[in-house]
């Protein structure tokens, strides 16, 4: 297929979608109605729409929880959409109270795991200089530590614990920061873990596992290894860090940690800020979505990797993922970037339909990507994928972000796994 042929296939979809949509929609709740609570057997992934970063609550089918990410930027100005439901609380305050609604639906009052994918400020809390202090340590509190503040945690994951020396030791504010925040919760005896790749019982149910035998989640990537596909091993796909200097060293995004879920016939993939960006073809080994999307191999739904930015969800991440659903945790007005979106629409990457949805689309990125934006399912709030016992089917459900109602938007589906 041609860009001609292609730009007339990209018309037909928008067309199409404007009158009967790519997937029959189940439902469109009125205004007020709120959300259904979370029952046993059904798994339940809430991106999470703070306009100031990632954050995803997992309320698993036996109702083990799981927090991937508790974003927090500090940057302002119109670059950045307006702070969801406002800017009266901190990001990690209004994740707090999400998670806690959630959570009480499966009569839970704390989280089994928080994951960090890797240490930005907009997936584990920036500090600026009008954060608190915490109660429990010397650190400030923002994203995962303002969130720890409110909510028990059984145990925290991420990237570099206990060293956090790869591939050069933190040494900004906010990654400082973090790691007493990390250390600090070890000492009052949370379990604190550095990821293992390849493992599928690092995170595990832990409530009723007997009876959904077919959960998995299976850690696909994380400091530049990749799972290879056998047993729990993992192979490294950077080049050795040592010695390297700081302009050649492997990225902090790069270093995310990327995981799968599994249900069923259901998969979910997400992969924190991964990127595929090679210095223009100079360092190949830059890409590492690509091979850990391969080591995924295709899913139901996807969340994009880096908000849609322009270095990541590169045209083979996509071919090898292939969802039905994209995520797009955009807030910026840089995301997404319009080759990315053309990416995700792709037929020539692989065939059939795929519906995308974002949380926060930027009125900017709305004029510079309408060709594509404009096919969206939804451009505000949070978004709920919700899959039926068994992992047979899911559905989509848009939850007002403005407020603290639950309130449901819109429903789409059902979809197959």
């Amino acid at each position: 297929m041609n860009r001609r042929e292609f730009l007339q296939f990209s018309g037909q979809l928008a067309a199409f979608g404007a009158g009967t949509p790519l997937v029959s929609i189940a439902e469109t709740v009125p205004s007020g109605s709120a959300l259904a609570p979370w029952q046993p057997g059904f798994l339940d992934i809430h991106h999470i729409n703070t306009g100031r970063g990632n954050s995803t609550l997992m309320v698993m089918p036996d109702g083990t929880s799981l927090l991937i990410d508790a974003g927090a930027s500090g940057m302002q100005g119109p670059v950045m959409n307006p702070a969801r439901p406002d800017g009266s609380r901190r990001p990690g305050e209004w994740i707090a109270r999400y998670a806690e609604r959630q959570l009480k639906a499966a009569s839970r009052t704390s989280l089994d795991y928080a994951l960090l994918t890797h240490l930005h400020g907009d997936h584990i809390g920036e500090i600026t200089p009008e954060c608190p202090g915490s109660t429990y340590g010397s650190y400030k509190l923002s994203g995962i530590s303002e969130v720890a503040e409110v909510i028990r945690i059984g145990k925290i994951i991420d990237r570099g614990y206990p060293t956090y020396n790869y591939p050069a030791k933190v040494a900004d504010s906010t990654g400082l920061n973090y790691i007493q925040f990390a250390m600090a919760a070890a000492r009052r005896g949370v379990d604190v873990e550095q990821i293992k790749v390849g493992s599928s019982h690092q995170i595990a149910l832990v409530q009723r596992p007997e009876r959904y035998p077919g959960f998995r989640v299976r850690v696909i990537a994380g400091n530049g290894q990749v799972w290879n596909g056998e047993e729990e091993n993992a192979v490294p796909r950077f080049p050795s860090q040592a010695g390297v200097a700081a302009e050649q060293l492997a990225s902090e995004n790069s270093c995310s940690i990327a995981l799968r879920f599994s249900y069923g016939r259901f998969s979910y993939f997400t992969g924190g800020d991964l990127t595929c960006d090679t210095n223009y073809g100079r360092d190949p080994w830059r890409d590492i979505e690509s091979p850990a999307a391969s080591s995924a191999g295709p899913v139901s739904v996807s969340s994009c990797n880096h908000h849609g930015y322009f270095d990541a969800s590169g045209p083979e991440y996509v071919r090898a993922l292939r969802p039905r659903i994209w995520i797009l945790q955009s807030w910026h007005a840089s995301h997404p970037a319009m080759p990315v979106l053309a990416n995700l629409y792709s037929p020539i990457l692989y065939p059939g339909p795929r519906d995308v949805f974002c949380l926060g689309l930027h009125p900017a990125a709305a004029l510079s990507c309408a060709r594509f934006s404009n096919l969206f399912k939804s451009s505000q709030g949070h978004v709920l994928i919700r899959v039926a016992p068994g992992g047979m089917e899911f559905s989509v459900l848009v939850l007002e972000d403005g407020d603290e109602s639950n309130c449901v938007k819109a429903v789409f589906g059902p979809y197959q796994s």
